[in-house]
């Protein structure tokens, strides 16, 4: 259990209601602006120009407890990423606030932004399951600020909800990017359970620091009653239940864009549905907020190469109208447009033409999203995860798939599917692996060509491991592809539902 301890969460004269991010404007910004395409990514925490990877593991036991949890750093580099250049942080590690205890669940979530804009990224985990005084799983986070030297335990920040609560979860969901000009950095946005806080960098003296630098809480937002004031092409929820962020500029105004992205709540339960927060220039007008069918797995990138990021959304397990949990699952594609990723999206199941495989109930097709161009053709692809596909007769094995982004859209020509009895890729399929559950695409050498990075955090009875799928320019291909696990990085494994989280 940790003491109430505050990490400076003043109040801010910020506003998030009916239009996006509102205040005065600083007179420069370091960063860049925050869309998903390849360009754009935050995920150097070294500031040498190569993408650095983040994973979590938060069934982890650190110093004796179980479910305490870690996380991993690999650092990019022009050979790529490996096991070599890594580092291992949980709340044990020296300069982290608290100490690891049974159930933190650090790792659960992860994310990257340059929140302070000094050009070096910054890692943000959450621990959703933290107790905080005699809150049970009020929940909490810590913020690694990056360096010339990488992510260090020095100085970093602890983060919790003004309103703690037992079963709040904060640090559930984690998103950070630059949704307006307000501040020097990226803006922080974290989930809980009720919903959606935003934080900002905020300078101020060593001596005022309750933990490392200073962050702020601007604005809290409810999705769970009374649902926002939405332009919407179909009937809105009553609310939602919040469960994930994603963040993309979709209507290309240099400006990135908040989705919170949920199930329905009210009359008609479990249906995925997201928000849209635009994100715009301190001195423009607000932008109303949207409302979108699907989700409540959410991804963005630019599919078309139109030069807005399009909004990619998962629905494994969706209640039809007569509550029978929907077929397979189902992946929706919204794409950008100048008001944004409005109307009704393309949808592809299994079932859609040219789609390997048949869609089957508890699949789970769309458990996990993540978009990036693997052939540096200027369109970016879309992985599938599906972390209940059978193979064969072995159950709850998973699977993943890459869709092609083209001048018109998402494509099956040229779709690639794996699993671990596919040609090439290690390890064997066994019940309850659940490969697929996590899916990232990255590019850790530079070189314009997203490779990907698919988990089984239920292999090995719950240890989890990573499959590494490089890229050329036939795109992502399975030969070559290896596999390592939180033991390959000199951390604990047993249990530690290793890959549960991969920045994207």
């Amino acid at each position: 259990m940790r003491k109430n301890r505050s990490a400076a969460l003043a109040a801010a004269s910020f506003l998030l209601l009916g239009g996006m991010f509102i205040a005065t404007a600083p007179s420069a910004y370091a960063g860049t602006p925050g869309g998903t395409r390849a360009n754009d990514r935050n995920t150097d925490f070294n500031g040498d120009g190569y993408d650095d990877v983040l994973v979590g593991a938060p069934g982890a036991t650190v110093g004796g407890h179980t479910g305490a949890g870690l996380v991993t750093v690999q650092y990019g580099g022009s050979g790529g990423m490996g096991t070599t250049r890594s580092a291992v942080f949980s709340q044990d590690t020296t300069g982290v606030p608290g100490g690891a205890e049974t159930g933190d669940a650090f790792g659960q979530a992860v994310a990257t932004g340059d929140l302070d804009g000094d050009g070096y990224d910054d890692a943000i985990v959450g621990a959703p399951g933290e107790d905080l005084a005699s809150f049970a799983d009020s929940g909490g986070g810590v913020v690694f600020w990056g360096t010339p030297r990488g992510l260090t335990g020095a100085d970093s920040t602890w983060l919790q909800s003004d309103e703690l609560a037992a079963g709040r979860h904060f640090g559930s969901a984690l998103a950070a990017a630059r949704f307006s000009d307000t501040t020097p950095g990226d803006l922080l946005a974290v989930l809980d359970d009720a919903g959606l806080s935003i934080y900002r960098y905020e300078t101020a003296p060593a001596a005022a620091r309750t933990t490392g630098k200073n962050l702020a809480r601007d604005s809290r937002r409810n999705f769970t009653q009374n649902a926002p004031a939405a332009r919407a092409a179909q009937d809105e929820p009553e609310g939602i239940q919040p469960k994930s962020l994603t963040t993309g500029d979709y209507d290309a105004n240099g400006f990135a864009d908040l989705v919170v992205s949920g199930t329905s709540v009210g009359s008609e339960p479990g249906h995925g549905w997201s928000y849209v927060l635009p994100g715009t220039a301190s001195d423009a007008d607000p932008l109303p907020i949207l409302a979108v069918r699907g989700g409540p797995v959410v991804a963005s990138g630019d599919v078309n190469g139109d030069g807005k990021d399009d909004l990619i959304t998962g629905e494994p397990h969706s209640p039809d109208d007569g509550g029978e949990t929907m077929t397979g699952g189902l992946v929706g594609v919204h794409y950008g447009s100048a008001t944004g990723p409005y109307g009704e999206p393309e949808w592809w199941t299994q079932n859609t033409t040219g789609v390997p495989g048949t869609a089957e109930k508890g699949d789970g097709w769309g458990s996990d999203l993540s978009v990036g161009d693997t052939n540096g053709d200027g369109f970016a692809d879309l992985a599938v995860g599906a972390s209940g596909e059978d193979i064969g007769t072995v159950a709850d094995a998973g699977a993943v798939w890459v869709l092609r982004g083209s001048a018109g859209g998402l494509t099956a020509t040229g779709v690639k599917d794996f699993n671990q009895n596919s040609t090439n890729v290690p390890g064997t399929a066994e019940k309850g692996d659940k490969f697929g559950a996590q899916v990232a695409f990255t590019d850790p050498n530079d070189d314009g060509r997203f490779g990907l990075l698919a988990a089984a955090p239920g292999e090995n009875t719950n240890d989890g491991v990573i499959w590494v799928f490089s890229a050329g320019s036939g795109g992502v291909t399975a030969t070559g592809s290896w596999t390592y696990g939180a033991g390959s990085l000199h951390a604990p494994y047993q249990n530690a539902r290793f890959g549960a989280a991969i920045d994207d």
